[in-house]
């Protein structure tokens, strides 16, 4: 049974990850990536353009499904080597969660929906993934 996430991360970092068909969560952290099944859908969230400091984005940035179990480390310039998650992306629009925020159920109070995200990977319903991926991407279903 697949599961439904929304992950934190700012658009050049998705962006790449769409390019590379991987996901990176938690500034490469290989936890949240073990949380993640085959056939779980993955919607990211980005705050900023660049993390700390890009311009503000709060929309969701990209949408796709986790193909495998293997979750896999690979070396970047100055021995950062982060984890990673193969997903394969859907061809999306960006959405501005102000669009949906009043739409689901994952943000109980608008005022404070920047809290539900603060922790970097959170499972939604898939009636939520739904919306945000009807957004997206127009008549997605759960079945990708």
């Amino acid at each position: 049974m697949s599961r439904y996430w929304i992950g934190v991360v700012s658009r050049e970092h998705v962006l790449r990850g769409v390019e590379g068909g991987f996901a990176q969560l938690g500034h490469g952290r290989e936890a949240p990536l073990r949380r993640l099944a085959p056939g779980d859908r993955l919607v990211y969230y980005s705050p900023r353009t660049a993390h700390p400091d890009g311009e503000p984005v709060q929309a969701f940035t990209a949408i796709g499904e986790v193909e495998d179990e293997d979750v896999f480390q690979v070396e970047l310039d100055g021995g950062f080597r982060p984890w990673r998650r193969r997903v394969r992306y859907r061809p999306c629009r960006e959405v501005p969660a102000a669009e949906l925020l009043d739409h689901l159920d994952v943000v109980p109070d608008r005022r404070r929906w920047g809290m539900v995200l603060r922790r970097g990977l959170v499972e939604i319903s898939d009636a939520d993934f739904g919306r945000i991926a009807e957004a997206m991407v127009g008549s997605e279903t759960r079945e990708g």
